[in-house]
């Protein structure tokens, strides 16, 4: 019997804890393989969801892109994100907006400086073929009409000319320091004789401590005289036109000032717009007896900006207006 007791099988430590520990390294191998498939599903989720959050303002934006470039301006796109792609669809939406309002001025420009050229030549080829044709005998009021119309002809080619120069900042500026009291001096002293028939009071007032200006003297006679022209022409009789000079932030402030009738909210911000007709009595014929091209202020804003400087206007209709030419000082 106590033979028996020890031929009993013996217990097999070994054999259990090598069960348990292959139980365990299974179970790791299942949990690591489960995390692996769930970390790639996740990933390979994120990253479909994140291509096409990238992807799709792109498509937009090369759609947009390709119809713009088929002629289609004024294309928006949506702006989906607040990042690096959506500031790039903002900058899109801006310059299709900018590219539609240039395209449609300069196809406005195009058709007023064709009706401006029609008018003139056609009176000029009538009277020509009329007077060749026997049917109109040549009269002084004849070639004065005549005269007229080939001098507004050419005042209009000029100043495109001038309007193209400044465009493209190949207009020749003669730059030289001076007195802005003297710079306003001689533009009053042009326009007294005008204002003495209006009964209008042309007045300077300037001092001549001012600093000098390094500016084009001719362009800015220019500038100032075609203000003035404009001041004399709005202001009725007994009214006042003031030039006045001054110093503030660094810049020199150059002043136009009339007590005429003034300009109507509506028309400021596009008086400045080559041919705008929003006053009336700028309308071609207008401007022609006045020897006008139409195109005064925005030559004059040009003429400006070349010299570093701005134009602005404010106006109060029945009280007039005060245009404001700010230019640097010189250093």
């Amino acid at each position: 019997m106590g033979v028996g007791f020890f031929s009993q099988q013996p217990l097999r430590v070994g054999s259990v804890a090598g069960s348990l520990e292959a139980n365990f390294l299974s179970s790791m191998r299942r949990a690591l393989i489960l995390g692996a498939l769930a970390a790639v599903l996740l990933a390979f989720t994120l990253g479909v969801f994140l291509a096409r959050t990238i992807s799709r303002p792109l498509r937009e934006l090369t759609g947009a892109t390709q119809r713009m470039a088929a002629g289609e301006l004024g294309i928006q796109v949506p702006v989906r994100t607040n990042d690096e792609v959506g500031e790039l669809a903002d900058s899109f939406n801006q310059m299709s907006l900018d590219l539609a309002q240039a395209t449609q001025a300069r196809r406005q420009m195009t058709a007023d400086i064709a009706h401006d050229l029609r008018t003139p030549l056609s009176v000029i080829l009538g009277y020509t073929e009329a007077l060749s044709d026997g049917k109109l005998s040549g009269a002084p009021e004849t070639y004065d009409v005549m005269y007229k119309e080939a001098q507004h002809l050419s005042h209009l080619i000029d100043d495109l000319r001038l309007l193209s120069l400044a465009d493209t900042g190949e207009l020749p500026l003669n730059r030289r320091p001076v007195a802005p009291r003297d710079l306003l001096a001689r533009t009053a002293a042009a326009h007294q004789p005008q204002a003495a028939k209006k009964e209008i009071d042309l007045q300077v007032a300037a001092a001549a401590t001012l600093p000098e200006i390094d500016v084009d003297p001719d362009r800015m006679a220019q500038v100032l005289n075609n203000l003035v022209s404009n001041a004399l022409r709005h202001t009725p009789q007994g009214g006042r036109v003031t030039l006045s000079a001054a110093q503030k932030n660094g810049r020199l402030l150059l002043t136009v000032a009339d007590t005429g009738a003034g300009i109507p909210p509506g028309d400021l911000p596009y008086i400045f717009t080559r041919f705008y007709r929003g006053d009336p009595s700028r309308s071609r014929a207008a401007r022609q007896q006045n020897g006008e091209s139409g195109l005064g202020l925005a030559i004059a804003r040009s003429i400006v900006n070349v010299h570093g400087g701005t134009i602005s206007v404010d106006s109060t209709v029945g009280e007039g207006s005060t245009f404001t030419i700010a230019l640097p000082l010189t250093s």
